[in-house]
């Protein structure tokens, strides 16, 4: 491992590779400022910064910034970011009057000195496209896998859930790979006459709008979800509902509840990043849910403290095998073994 440091911003640390951590020091001034000092030599060396995001998203994308640069006008050679879980992932897409944010991130990575980027999981895969340099996009869906195959008894009578038509691809898949059933849920819990007038529907549409003379566009129909259904049958049988993000959970619990009342008897939950914000420990132990199965791309050790449902996973040794595989040039192939484009 000569010519390779470690700068480590986050939880996850290079003890498999037997490397040595990297001397910096990040801190932040009293006017809030982050400051980055490198503590020795990294001309023409590989460096890997390794930034897991914990609650403060906007400063630990600052502090890679700011590393990233500094390591950049210190001469490495190359400077790749281990970043288990991307900040901004979700919006990814524009929104009406809104902005790409994760193209934006990612041009300043770029701008920083990034040469290259280990992440896993994207919110979706099309954000590689973002980047002008190359990213690995690993997979935690074999450490799920085998956690299902391990750990939940009975595994062979459970259905695989998505929880909206969004997340079909993802359960597909698992079900696939288990030789399991398949369930989505559709639809959304319909409002009486008294929650509509919120307005959400004004100002009412207009079809004679203020147009050019003679031009009339044909106008477009507003949609509207059916009542919620359960597509698949779950009765007496073990739900596993698979999504990439469990983050504001009302959604995971209200589906549990639909579960439950179409006859399933026991319920996990099972996403590579869990984010798990502000209530979430709470609704999730007051829910029907039986467990939450999460990896540790995101620092949740305080989660797991409130609500003992929540597991985890660890997905070191695949991000290790990663890093070493960069380092010495060797294919990622392997990495990437069985795994087709809608994975």
């Amino acid at each position: 491992w000569a010519g390779v440091r470690w700068c480590d911003l986050g939880s996850l640390q290079p003890l498999r590779l037997g490397a040595e951590l990297g001397k910096s020091v990040v801190y932040q001034e009293t006017n809030g400022e982050t400051r980055v000092e490198i503590k020795e030599s990294v001309r023409g060396q590989d460096i890997f910064i390794i930034q897991t995001i914990p609650r403060d998203v906007n400063t630990a994308v600052m502090e890679l910034l700011i590393m990233a640069y500094a390591l950049k006008t210190a001469c490495a050679r190359n400077i790749i970011g281990v970043i288990p879980y991307f900040p901004y992932s979700k919006q990814s897409k524009m929104r009406k009057r809104g902005s790409i944010v994760c193209k934006l991130l990612a041009s300043m990575l770029a701008k920083a000195g990034l040469t290259h980027i280990i992440t896993m999981d994207l919110h979706q895969k099309e954000i590689q496209g973002f980047f002008s340099f190359p990213v690995d996009n690993l997979r935690a869906s074999p450490f799920l896998l085998q956690y299902i195959q391990e750990e939940i008894p009975n595994y062979r009578n459970a259905v695989i859930v998505a929880k909206s038509p969004d997340a079909a691809k993802r359960a597909q898949s698992y079900a696939e790979r288990l030789r399991l059933g398949l369930a989505v849920i559709h639809g959304e819990a319909q409002c009486t006459e008294l929650d509509m007038d919120d307005g959400r529907h004004s100002p009412p549409m207009v079809k004679n709008a203020t147009l050019h003379p003679g031009l009339e566009l044909p106008l477009m129909m507003a949609k509207e979800k059916p009542p919620i259904t359960v597509v698949g049958d779950v009765g007496g049988r073990i739900a596993i509902i698979v999504d990439d993000i469990i983050d504001d959970v009302e959604s995971f619990v209200a589906a549990a509840e639909i579960l439950k009342e179409r006859g399933a008897y026991k319920i996990y939950v099972m996403a590579t990043h869990g984010i798990l914000s502000a209530e979430a420990p709470r609704l999730i132990e007051e829910s029907s849910i039986d467990e939450v199965v999460v990896t540790n791309t995101v620092p949740h050790e305080v989660q797991k403290l409130q609500c003992p449902k929540i597991k985890t996973v660890d997905i070191s040794l695949i991000l290790s095998e990663a890093i070493r595989r960069i380092h010495n040039g060797e294919s990622m192939a392997y990495l990437f073994r069985n795994i087709t484009v809608d994975d």
